[in-house]
């Protein structure tokens, strides 16, 4: 897989950069409901189905291929909230005494 196939899998979609699964597959049944021809009647479009469903297999691909970073880092950045909580839980003002 090339960056350039992510990338227009990720447009296809109308996807940002970080999502997750959940919204991947969401996105996908969106999409399916919406282009094909069972559900859509006339408005269905077999070659658009064709394109959905490429692009979430590069999608699966990669997301199934991804390694994950259990780093605290890593953890930090995907919870912001809990690294305000470890900044300032024992502070007098936010945390405790």
């Amino acid at each position: 897989m090339r960056y350039a196939n992510l990338v227009r899998a990720l447009e296809i979609f109308g996807l940002p950069d970080r999502v997750t699964l959940r919204e991947i597959k969401a996105r996908h049944r969106e999409l399916v409901r919406r282009h094909h021809p069972d559900s859509a009647g006339e408005e269905g479009d077999a070659e658009q189905i064709r394109l959905v469903n490429a692009a979430y297999g590069i999608l699966r691909e990669y997301a199934e291929n991804y390694r994950f970073s259990f780093a605290e880092e890593e953890f930090y950045e995907q919870n912001p909230e809990e690294r305000l909580r470890m900044q300032f839980a024992n502070t007098p003002l936010w945390g405790s005494k």
